[in-house]
């Protein structure tokens, strides 16, 4: 296995394990819930979005809840991270640069992007089995922006 592979099965387990923002907020201004009926993976993406000083939109707090496999869930747990303090302009991005970066149509090493430690799912489109899984989380996110209550993969 290369040092990219074992940080990447690492990061999986880690967030599987103890997901970062797992749990229903009490409070929340969106949601969607989203489902993979191939799989099973099931979940919810709550967000909490205020006005910024500049009459921007900004996501004060992202959570989600649900089961799904381990991929599903670390990028879930890794999405939620990603988007505390970003506009939902910036959401919308990053939205965009996931699922390009899940096609394969991203290469991370030498092109422009916004994602960060995001970049570590970058090989998943070798697995096609395995793209949707860690989608879902983000295509409920879109959902939520969009006052969509539910999306699916399909």
């Amino acid at each position: 296995m290369t040092s990219q592979t074992d940080l990447y099965q690492q990061v999986i387990l880690e967030h599987n394990k103890k997901p970062r923002n797992f749990g229903k907020p009490a409070h929340h201004t969106h949601a969607a819930e989203g489902f993979n009926p191939l799989c099973g993976d099931h979940l919810w993406v709550y967000l909490t979005i205020d006005s910024g000083a500049d009459g921007s939109e900004i996501i004060n707090e992202a959570a989600f809840e649900g089961s799904g496999c381990a991929i599903c869930k670390a990028s879930a747990s890794m999405m939620t991270m990603a988007l505390k303090g970003q506009t939902t302009t910036a959401a919308k991005t990053l939205f965009t640069e996931f699922q390009s970066l899940l096609k394969g149509e991203l290469n991370p090493e030498s092109q422009p992007h916004q994602l960060g430690k995001l970049k570590i799912f970058s090989g998943i489109w070798q697995y096609p089995a395995r793209v949707k899984c860690a989608a879902l989380a983000w295509h409920a996110l879109n959902g939520a922006l969009n006052n969509q209550k539910t999306v699916s993969t399909e």
